[in-house]
């Protein structure tokens, strides 16, 4: 016993119905009603539905009308197709964010989210303050100053600023250790020692 083939005209009407076209701030988009219902949650695929529990206006060519920024649109409907987050560099996260909160597209709304806070950490990162300070110290004095520092403070630069002191027939040498650690709130822009062998560091430093 044979099965009757599905009629082409079946065909298209199961395909056609698959199409949905939105009118988003004027501007038309095409997906597929499988796209836009990637969350079952979202006002997109609440709006879709064969019987919607949205109420959206529709044009002559039965497009929803959506009264949203079409330019923000496009990352929205980009995630739900391949589920990545694509931003073009002239919009903003911010924007991205209100579109995903509007769309109630909940993975969304979390990664922009999560990239936004990222983007302000290394933002905050890349404006942090340290505070400097020029150590005199003698040659034998060295390996106990750097293995002891402590309190966030870390090695930066050491110069060597000639014969200091002579024990016995030995000569030994002076220098200035620089070290460094991040400035907190409380503390002033730049502490540094005015010592004229720190003007010395910060002249050979302007050099390198």
């Amino acid at each position: 016993m044979t099965k009757n083939p599905i009629s082409s005209s079946s065909r298209s009407s199961s395909t056609t119905s698959q199409w949905i076209r939105l009118c988003v701030g004027g501007t038309y988009f095409l997906s597929t009603k499988s796209t836009l219902c990637k969350d079952p949650q979202s006002f997109l695929c609440r709006l879709v539905q064969e019987e919607p529990d949205l109420n959206s206006d529709q044009d002559e060519t039965g497009a929803y009308l959506i009264d949203r920024d079409p330019l923000y649109f496009g990352p929205i409907l980009n995630y739900l197709r391949h589920g990545k987050l694509v931003i073009d560099k002239n919009l903003a996260e911010e924007g991205v964010l209100e579109e995903a909160e509007f769309y109630n597209i909940a993975d969304l709304v979390q990664l922009v989210k999560d990239r936004i806070n990222g983007k302000k950490l290394t933002e905050s990162n890349d404006h942090r303050s340290f505070v400097y300070r020029v150590l005199q110290c003698h040659e034998d004095e060295l390996t106990q100053m750097i293995s002891t520092m402590s309190d966030g403070w870390k090695f930066e630069q050491l110069v060597n600023v000639g014969p200091g002191y002579s024990f016995g027939n030995e000569l030994h040498n002076e220098y200035l250790c620089v070290v460094s650690r991040e400035s907190t709130s409380t503390q002033a822009n730049g502490e540094v020692e005015p010592t004229e062998k720190a003007k010395i560091l910060q002249l050979k430093g302007s050099r390198m």
